[in-house]
């Protein structure tokens, strides 16, 4: 979300995120300047940081996104629903869509090599990924039915996570049929709730 007093509103926050990503694609993004980004958006490089903190965050804008979906995996579940069952149909909720988050949307393959040719964006990533590990170990803190142990779910499940989407990208990367890679995602994800079932939550 922009800051408060941010100009320009929505509008001008999708303008400059349509803009960035197009560069970026384009050159690689740190070929890319701020200030480029700013005037080819028609405007400051001051309006530009007042939506966007980081320059990463121009390209690596769905990190709320992913809180969100976290947040309300525990929140919102049914009656009945264990917070691992919950994540396990978030994410294969994810997958079935080929939601962005899940890696397999059609623009995820340049994403990919975006951030791959980075070292700043690579850092980044990993850097949102202990973010999301802290959100989703306060979620599940506060949460009353949650018998797990919160900050050992929560680091195996983003641990987990991540490495069925880092796998998912480097087959993608290689030219694998998105659809086989798909089918393979599916499998990782299960293999990645079995483990937590039999493991983390064993016993709890």
């Amino acid at each position: 979300m922009p800051r408060s007093g941010a100009r320009g509103g929505p509008q001008t926050r999708a303008r400059i995120l349509a803009v960035a990503n197009r560069l970026f694609l384009e050159r690689g993004y740190d070929a890319v300047t701020v200030a480029e980004i700013a005037r080819a958006a028609g405007v400051s490089s001051v309006t530009v940081f007042n939506h966007f903190p980081r320059k990463e965050d121009l390209f690596m804008d769905r990190a709320a996104d992913a809180a969100d979906v976290l947040r309300a995996a525990v929140r919102d579940r049914a009656p009945g629903v264990d917070p691992l069952a919950a994540l396990r149909q978030t994410s294969f909720r994810l997958l079935d869509t080929r939601h962005p988050l899940s890696g397999l949307a059609e623009l995820s393959l340049p994403f990919f090599r975006t951030v791959a040719a980075s070292p700043a964006l690579v850092a980044r990533a990993r850097a949102i990924g202990a973010e999301l590990q802290a959100t989703l170990a306060e979620e599940l803190e506060h949460d009353p039915d949650s018998a797990a142990d919160p900050a050992l779910l929560a680091a195996f499940f983003v641990a987990g996570y991540t490495a069925v989407l880092v796998e998912t990208a480097r087959r993608l990367l290689a030219g694998e049929p998105a659809s086989t890679v798909q089918a393979s995602h599916g499998v990782r994800l299960e293999r990645l709730f079995t483990a937590l079932r039999d493991g983390v939550t064993a016993g709890s």
